[in-house]
């Protein structure tokens, strides 16, 4: 037995060679299970936005399949592989994205399984008139999954946009109810060139006007005239989301959901269309 009050550095490396590695035995049971591994784990991330790399605090999920015989899957290695790719400095893009994800199923020696990582990130956008610089956040997560011999990459961006509402701007006489919006797509990746950007120009030119993180007054003047100048139902922003996202070539299968924070009543519209 090793005495540890009083260590031997040889010894205690003889005994921890002896260290069964249970995960690894075989199981009788004869089930596969389809997933395994961790949520909700909090770990760094550098994503690629507008061609620069910015750092987030990104919220994981991280699985594999397990084949019938094996106990279990080293859960540790998860976020062995996370910590190593946080270390590395990578920005993430879709194609880094898939090359980390190969690296991943091989190092917990399985051939099946997903990533998730959501996170917020941040655009400079310059307001429309008077051209004063400030960062807008937006919501973004990569999804990547290996289902048999294909693999699945997704980005999916949640950008905050302005409708106005079409019935009521044509019922009154003068003004129209207005509210903040939200569009949110998951778009499948088709060429790894598509970015979390493109999608965000997809979803602030489909509103009545896309908004601002600062404003002076003549860019609130312009805002209010142009949301008013284009209404939009919540079926018009999603149809108009979606033409959109047909016209990319980059862009395969994909959900548009458009939810309306409505001003005039205590509940949301919302619209969906999936290809």
């Amino acid at each position: 037995m090793t005495d540890l009050s009083n260590p031997n550095p040889s010894a205690i490396g003889s005994s921890l060679l002896h260290i069964p590695d249970t995960q690894s035995e075989r199981d009788e049971r004869h089930l596969a299970i389809q997933r395994v591994g961790v949520r909700e784990l909090r770990y760094p991330l550098t994503v690629r936005i507008d061609g620069r790399a910015q750092g987030a605090a990104a919220t994981w999920s991280l699985d594999v399949a397990l084949p019938a015989e094996r106990k279990g899957t080293h859960m540790s290695r998860f976020v062995a592989w996370l910590d190593a790719l946080a270390q590395s400095g990578t920005a993430l893009d879709a194609a880094g994205l898939q090359r980390g994800f190969a690296e991943m199923l091989d190092k917990l020696h399985a051939d099946e399984g997903r990533v998730e990582a959501r996170f917020s990130f941040f655009i400079r956008k310059q307001a429309p008139v008077s051209g004063v610089s400030s960062l807008l956040d937006y919501q973004g997560a990569f999804i990547i999954e290996r289902r048999g011999a294909a693999t699945t990459l997704w980005l999916e961006m949640a950008a905050p946009v302005k409708s106005l509402c079409p019935c009521s701007k044509e019922i009154s006489d003068y003004g129209a109810h207005n509210q903040r919006s939200m569009v949110t797509i998951r778009a499948e990746v088709k060429d790894p060139a598509l970015a979390f950007e493109d999608l965000v120009r997809i979803a602030e030119t489909s509103a009545s006007s896309e908004i601002w993180g600062l404003l002076k007054r003549p860019d609130e003047k312009w805002i209010t005239e142009r949301a008013y100048e284009n209404p939009k139902f919540v079926e018009d922003l999603v149809r108009d989301v979606a033409l959109r996202l047909n016209a990319d070539a980059r862009i395969g299968r994909y959900r548009a959901t458009v939810e309306n924070f409505e001003s005039i009543h205590n509940h949301s519209a919302f619209a969906v269309i999936e290809r």
